[in-house]
């Protein structure tokens, strides 16, 4: 495992030690001080990887594997390549987290903020994502999520959040809903082949919201 506990030996502390630790090479990426009560009431890892965050750390491949990060701040964190599969994330802040390529297989992100983060490339097989937010919108439907990249003029990555009000679309910088994504797509590429790719991506968008948005929910909204 990725998380590691264990006592200060030092001489100059003899506070318990949260160490947060490289997935392949078992490397030190950040320790922290905490106490036996932090430790006993489960918080003491959240409390580590959000100080680890503040302090710009990087933990990128960061073996996070199963660890309790209810209600984390993780907004900006680079997290990429990190091991959360079997996190726990529920209600987490993952704002303008780098999530690349990270594992996050039945991880429990129920109620987190996905917010501008980016997660190309991210294992997210069997995450619950239920009332997950993007931009304040909840997200709904069992598979509420689905990465196209790269492609583009700028080889970005294409996202496509299923909402409680309809489909939105994420491209750079862009945000909105399908309509207003194929308004700014003609204004941009007019009917080049960065146009005919983003056109076929919209196609597998659109089998997607169909086959996986729950009946109520306004595809095209």
């Amino acid at each position: 495992m990725a998380l590691h506990t264990a006592a200060d030996t030092g001489e100059q502390s003899t506070m318990p030690t949260i160490t947060i630790r490289h997935r392949w090479t078992d490397a030190v990426l950040y320790s922290h001080e905490t106490t036996d009560e932090r430790q006993a009431s489960g918080l003491a890892m959240r409390d580590a990887l959000e100080a680890a965050v503040k302090s710009n750390a990087d933990l990128s491949k960061a073996n996070l594997f199963g660890a309790d990060l209810s209600g984390a701040d993780l907004s900006g964190a680079d997290l990429s390549g990190a091991d959360l599969s079997r996190a726990t994330l529920f209600g987490a802040d993952l704002s303008r987290a780098e999530l690349s390529r990270a594992e996050l297989s039945r991880a429990d992100l129920s109620e987190a903020d996905l917010s501008e983060a980016d997660l190309s490339g991210a294992d997210l097989s069997g995450a619950n994502l239920s009332k997950a937010k993007v931009r304040n919108l909840t997200l709904t439907g069992p598979r509420p999520f689905l990465a196209i990249g790269p492609i583009g003029s700028e080889s970005r990555t294409v996202f496509a959040w299923l909402t409680e009000s309809g489909l939105r679309i994420q491209a750079g910088c862009f945000f909105g809903n399908r309509d207003e994504f194929t308004a700014q797509l003609s204004k941009t590429h007019g009917d080049n082949e960065h146009a005919q790719e983003y056109t076929a991506a919209l196609v597998l968008i659109d089998a997607h919201a169909k086959l996986w948005a729950p009946a109520a929910v306004p595809v095209a909204a």
